[in-house]
């Protein structure tokens, strides 16, 4: 395995050791508050005691809400000081699937927003070891009813209590519980140790370039851990913007001098294609300092990758992981340039390699099959112990996508072995056949999959969101669509051809902007059943 250094902290040890070596630097900053290193870590410690004296035994597991604000790190870290396991939970998520996340990982307290509690408050019923709900935003004091507010909570610990003060965690020891996106499937609980994690913030640290002087600019609807962990580890500080609009959010990263802009696709698309910036003023519309645009949660458009890197005159980065693996395996450099498909090296400490789809034995160079990685960052297990393990005795683990690396070890995906579809004995990818149609400027989103087929095995169906204007130009639907869909087929293979095209309101997206294709597929198997019967 590569060469790799990093330290034996436990996890709540990179924002303790941010805090003794730059106590007064600004940590968070959001349009109405900042929060420095010594600040943050001494809110970590309230909630460290306060588990203490609610939970008074280590392991527990405590739900806490990845909101972008500085409530969510200090949760987190106060968790895990606390010798209690953090099981993130999304906000976003809807009311079943929240019930899934807290009766899997038997949460006891929860750190969550009003919104989130007030769906909390309806379950609570069914979720007999859910003991406190702790409303992180309740400023007016106001929360729903069995719930408490944060600084209630905190308040009501004794004089004296030193949770802050227990003996550090085992570097093995399980720090947090993640739960897969759950768009292959019902969402996995993954179990990610203090090792995992602090290995993964020092490989992120060191494939983005980030130091004391790098100023990461979040534009993202959820806290990632993978940006907390690493700003921490680096001495950075973190620009939280919560205002969707992209324009607005440019102005901000001026202001605030980001170096590292973070965004999901979905908002890069929209701010690619925002008319305002073609009126902006001389220079980068995101300040001077500005180092990179950095891209994660699943493939950004080469055409939006293109326009951004023009607009905004940096390198526009992408990189690739998994819940599993804590989350990042690859990532781009600014250097590498825009190469379709491609997520750069592994990141440091890291091996990767593809193994045949038919035969399981491994490929060379530029063959496609399953990616599989292995490194620290690789997690201790699911948390449903039934669950079929994805890694070998060598410490594979199978990722499921499919993909081939290049000569120089860059890594470049093909798709989910799950989404992609054979016609005849030639392997379709979803994904491929996305990019040919996101270049089509009427194109304002679209999605494929296979659509069953009983000579072929599928055949490619795709679903086309248009811009506004584009239909507006057109005397039908139907000839914008058949236009859209020729320009495509004479850049694919005759196996990649569309067959099947229609319009869409919009595309079916989980809360993190990836497509959601399980059901997709489940929808075109029944319609088509229903047009053969028919």
């Amino acid at each position: 395995m590569p060469s790799f250094t990093y330290p034996e902290l436990p996890l709540d040890g990179l924002l303790r050791r941010a805090a003794i070596r730059h106590p007064g630097k600004a940590a968070l900053v959001t349009e109405s508050d900042t929060v420095d290193h010594a600040e943050l870590d001494d809110r970590a410690d309230r909630i460290a005691r306060y588990l203490e004296h609610t939970v008074g035994r280590r392991e527990a597991a405590i739900g806490v809400a990845n909101v972008l604000d500085p409530a969510f790190p200090a949760a987190f870290y106060g968790t895990v000081r606390g010798g209690s396991v953090a099981v993130l939970v999304n906000p976003l998520i809807r009311e079943a699937v929240l019930h899934h996340v807290f009766a899997a990982a038997g949460i006891e307290v929860a750190f969550v927003p009003t919104a989130t509690a007030e769906l909390l408050v309806k379950l609570r019923e069914s979720l007999p070891q859910l003991r406190t709900i702790v409303v992180t935003d309740a400023e007016d004091g106001v929360v729903p009813a069995d719930a408490v507010p944060l600084q209630a909570a905190l308040d009501a610990v004794p004089e004296g209590m030193g949770g802050h003060r227990r003996g550090a965690a085992a570097p093995g020891a399980v720090a947090c519980v993640q739960f897969t996106t759950g768009t292959t499937g019902r969402p996995k609980g993954v179990r990610l140790t203090h090792r995992n994690l602090v290995a993964n913030a020092a490989q992120t640290v060191h494939a983005h370039a980030l130091g004391p002087q790098s100023v990461t600019f979040n534009h993202l609807p959820l806290y990632h851990v993978m940006h907390l962990n690493s700003a921490l580890y680096a001495g950075a500080t973190q620009i939280l913007c919560r205002d969707p609009d992209p324009v607005a959010s440019l102005a901000l990263a001026a202001r605030t001098g980001a170096t590292h802009y973070y965004g999901l696709p979905a908002r890069l698309h929209r701010l690619a294609s925002d008319p305002r910036l073609e009126s902006r003023p001389e220079g980068v519309p995101a300040g001077p300092r500005l180092t990179a645009v950095l891209s994660g949660g699943n493939a950004l458009a080469d055409a939006t990758a293109r326009r951004l890197r023009d607009l905004l005159g940096v390198p526009v980065i992408q990189g690739y992981g998994l819940a599993e693996l804590s989350p990042l395996s690859h990532s781009q450099r600014p250097g590498d340039g825009s190469r379709r498909g491609c997520v750069g090296p592994a990141v440091p400490g890291t091996e990767c390699r593809i193994m045949d789809l038919g035969t399981g034995e491994r490929v060379g160079v530029y063959a496609t099959g399953e990616v599989q990685v292995r490194g620290p960052q690789l997690m201790a297990g699911y948390l449903d112990k039934n669950e079929p393990s994805r890694t070998d005795a060598d410490g594979w683990f199978a990722t499921g996508d499919v993909g081939y690396l290049d000569e120089d070890g860059a890594l470049f995906l093909v798709d989910r072995l799950g989404d992609v579809f054979k016609y005849d004995n030639e392997l379709v990818s979803p994904t491929a056949v996305e990019r040919i149609l996101a270049e089509d400027p009427r194109v304002a989103d679209c999605v494929v999959s296979g659509w069953p087929d009983p000579v072929h095995g599928a055949v490619v169906w795709a679903g086309i969101v248009l811009h506004q204007d584009a239909a507006q130009r057109w005397c039908s639907v139907l000839d914008i669509l058949d236009s859209i869909t020729e320009k495509a087929n004479a850049q694919l293979a005759t196996f990649e051809q569309i067959r099947r095209v229609e319009t869409l309101d919009a595309v079916p997206r989980t809360p993190v902007g990836k497509p959601r294709r399980l059901e997709l597929r489940q929808q075109l198997r029944a319609r088509a059943a229903a047009e053969s019967a028919a």
